[in-house]
């Protein structure tokens, strides 16, 4: 769902906004940037899932551009499990790792700062990833969109910006 989700944003962007830029940022262990014609050739591979090196990459890649209207749309199971420590991996893929969460946390916090939305596309309905893509959502005032993977079709949309929700089939 993830890559089907990445390509039809691509095609909109593109196609209905061809004055704005789209910028593909994968995360696993580390963040990439990776061009748009290489889409369709991405894969998530047996990675941990470094969310905050993710958001940290797409912040500084919209940090160079002029554009007034930056965001970030992250495709996610939700859950962090990997950050950069000291030029090491430091991981912990059971469960939800505190230490992981809270600089996760604070790079959504530092993208607010910086006047950069994070509208999520949350493909899990696990409770606690649930908890923490909302947390991070509302942290950075943005937006969610919970669904599961099995009928991505019908969600439930989260609007931190304008504090609403909307159910939608």
């Amino acid at each position: 769902p993830a890559k089907k989700i990445a390509l039809a944003l691509s095609q909109l962007i593109q196609t209905r906004y061809p004055k704005d830029t789209l910028d593909v940022v994968l995360f696993g262990d580390d963040a990439v940037q990776v061009p748009l014609a290489q889409l369709m050739r991405i894969q998530a591979g047996p990675y941990h899932t470094n969310t905050k090196a993710g958001l940290q990459l797409a912040r500084r890649i919209l940090e160079s551009r002029k554009g007034v209207n930056r965001q970030i749309f992250m495709i996610t199971d939700g859950k962090p499990s990997a950050i950069r420590e000291y030029g090491r991996l430091y991981k912990n893929p059971f469960g939800l790792d505190p230490k992981i969460v809270n600089k996760t946390l604070e790079e959504a916090s530092f993208c607010r700062r910086k006047r950069i939305t994070i509208t999520t596309f949350m493909l899990a309905t696990d409770a606690p990833l649930l908890d923490f893509v909302r947390r991070l959502t509302a942290l950075n005032h943005g937006r969610i969109y919970e669904t599961d993977p099995g009928n991505v079709g019908a969600y439930v949309f989260r609007d931190f910006v304008r504090n609403r929700r909307k159910r939608l089939h």
